[in-house]
This record gives C-alpha cells, structure tokens and sequence, in this order.
C-alpha cells in the first residue's frame, strides 16, 4: 500500500501555538515529537512508499523535520486548492511511479493516534475490501461522545462478501446536538475523519463518472513536465474540498470501523484531553510556570524567561508564546479560531 499525507492547513483555533507561519502539523503538541513527524511513523507500518503533499509556504519546514524522505517523495503544492486537488496532485504524482491498481492511503498529518496497530490494521482490511470491490473505502471512526464538530457517515447493512466492512448510506454534514445524540443512539453512524483508501484507477474512475472537473484537473497536470507551467494550471483550479467535490456524489462507497483511537485536535480541549494531567487534571508544560489552587487547567509557556503566575482559577487554558498570549475558557476554547484570524488580517 501506498500512502499520502495530506499536510496543508492552518490550524487557527490552537493560536497561539499554531499560526500561519507554523500550524499545527509541525508543533510538538502531544510528546516531544512533531504532529507530522508521528504521522510519517505510523505511515511507514503501511507501507515502504510515504509521500507528503505540503503547500509550498511549509514546504522547507516539512522537508527539515523529515530528513530521511527524498524529494521524489514531496508533492508540493503551489499554492492551496483544497483537498480535492491535493488529491489530485498525489494522484498524478504516484501515477507516473507506481502501478495503477495499488491501492492508496490518504491520511492527515495532524491527528492524534496512540494505537499505531490497530491504526494499520484497519487500513490494511479498508485496502483489501476496495481492491475486492474496485470502490473506494472509508474509514470511520466510531463516536464517544455526541460530537457537533465533525461529519457523519451513515452506514448500511454489513457487506456479505467483506467482513467488518459496510455500504456507505449517507453522509451528514456537523449536527446540532439533539441531533447527534440520535446518531449516537442509533449505532448506525461513523465520525468522518478524512481517510479514504483507492488505487489511481479507482479514483478516476469515480472522478469521471461523478466529478468530471476534477478528472479534467489531473489530465491537465498530468502531461505537464515544465515546473513554472504546472504551478499556473494547478493554481487556475478552483478551491474544493474532497468530500464535496467527489465522495459524497458517489454511490458506491466502503465504510470500515476504525479499530483505534483517533483525535483530531482541533482546539485546546482536545489538545488538554490528548496529552497527560496531574491528579488535579492539570497539564503543564514549559518552565517558569506557577500555581496555586489551580484545576483543569492547560498552561504552556514557550518563553522560559517569563514567569506564568495563576491563582485560584479551573478549567482554563493559558498559552504564552513568541506570537502571543491566551487566556481562556477551557469549554469555549475552540472560539480562539475567531480571535486568531482578526490577528491574522
């Protein structure tokens, strides 16, 4: 199997941890790794042949981090398009380099994922049930709490010829919250975290039925050996996302049940959730922190030489960087998103 490590994205609602500069993919946030680095790692169990499609602002950033990949092995993009046409981009790439019927893994370079094993098997059973079925399949991650954040897929009756893998039935775009606890209560529904495994074959096959746009953007990158000539037809495309442009379109999708632990990390709950706590469930990390009567609390300091003082307060989260200090809410956190981009502008 081959994989593709989608590595683009911004990361805003970790700010000030995560800025445009440098998002979240290239942060130690869960050990003393980086959230690529652990990716590539749990990449490798699937495979030998790992690419990594960085947009070009985070290019160099991606390379230094992962010394031992060759070039051969990045797939820059010019500029962002969108997941649709990163995908595209891998697609062409990997065509001029491996068989066309090999299946490919295509996995986010941000997530948080403990159970590296169990990771690997369930690609491993994704890969054989598209190979059987020529279609694409999905992988799914069973929800744990009524989630208003994420995507759903909602799963049919069990494949007869597949065990372990389902007939996409539908997919349901962020629910409110008496909602999800109905997707909860049915068992039917799956979080959709982005993953989907299919051969080059597979994909153009379904492009072209389905998202003849996108076909049409691979056949124009495809015949293209000039690098200034490729970077002006890759950034004419539109910017569309997978999901809309191509999976939800077609018809004839595989699901198959994560069989691991998954975390998107996307705000700073997460991020507190994803990383150890004292028996007050407090995470600190960086020197030159102090407290007293402090719980549930997220406190990072990446300034040594500033003191961080917090007395008598739970369920924050303070984060003190080179590019800015926050103080905030705990629960209300994934609302930094809005403040990071009005410092952006």
């Amino acid at each position: 199997m081959i994989t593709v490590i989608i590595a683009g994205g911004s990361g805003t609602r970790l700010w000030p941890l995560s800025t445009s500069d440098k998002p979240k993919q290239l942060l130690s946030l869960t050990g003393e790794k980086t959230m690529v680095q652990n990716t590539y790692e749990r990449a490798q169990l699937l495979g030998e042949d790992v690419y990594i499609v960085p947009d070009i602002s985070h290019a160099d950033a991606l390379k230094a981090q992962l010394p031992q990949v060759d070039d051969d092995h990045f797939i820059v993009e010019p500029g962002r398009r969108g997941t649709a046409n990163c995908i595209v981009a891998a697609l062409v790439h990997v065509a001029k380099h491996h068989d066309h019927d090999e299946p490919i893994a295509f996995i986010h370079a941000d997530h948080h994922i403990r159970d590296s094993h169990g990771f690997a098997l369930s690609f491993q059973e994704a890969s054989e049930a598209s190979v059987k079925r020529g279609e694409i399949a999905l992988i799914g991650i069973e929800p744990t709490y009524p989630a208003t954040g994420f995507g759903y897929i909602e799963r049919n009756g069990e494949l007869n010829d597949i065990e372990g893998a389902f007939r996409v039935k539908s997919f349901k775009e962020k629910p409110d919250f008496k909602t999800a606890n109905e997707y909860m209560a049915s068992g039917r529904y799956l979080w959709n975290c982005g993953y989907f495994v299919g051969s080059v074959n597979t994909f153009l096959g379904q492009m072209e039925k389905y998202a003849p746009d996108l076909k049409k953007n691979y056949d124009a990158l495809s015949v293209i050996d000039d690098d200034k000539e490729y970077a002006e037809t890759y950034l004419s495309f539109e910017n569309e996302v997978i999901d809309v442009a191509l999976i939800e379109k077609s018809p004839s999708l595989i699901v198959v049940p994560a069989g691991f632990d998954w975390m998107d990390v996307g705000n700073f709950q997460d991020l507190h959730e994803a990383n150890q706590s004292d028996e007050k469930k407090n995470h600190f990390r960086g020197e030159n922190i102090h407290d007293i009567e402090v719980e549930n609390a997220f406190i990072r300091n990446e300034e040594p030489n500033k003191p961080i003082a917090v007395i008598g307060l739970d369920n924050i989260v303070v984060v003190n960087t080179k590019d800015g200090i926050l103080v905030a809410r705990k629960d209300i956190a994934l609302r930094v998103g809005e403040i990071a981009k009005k410092i952006q502008k």
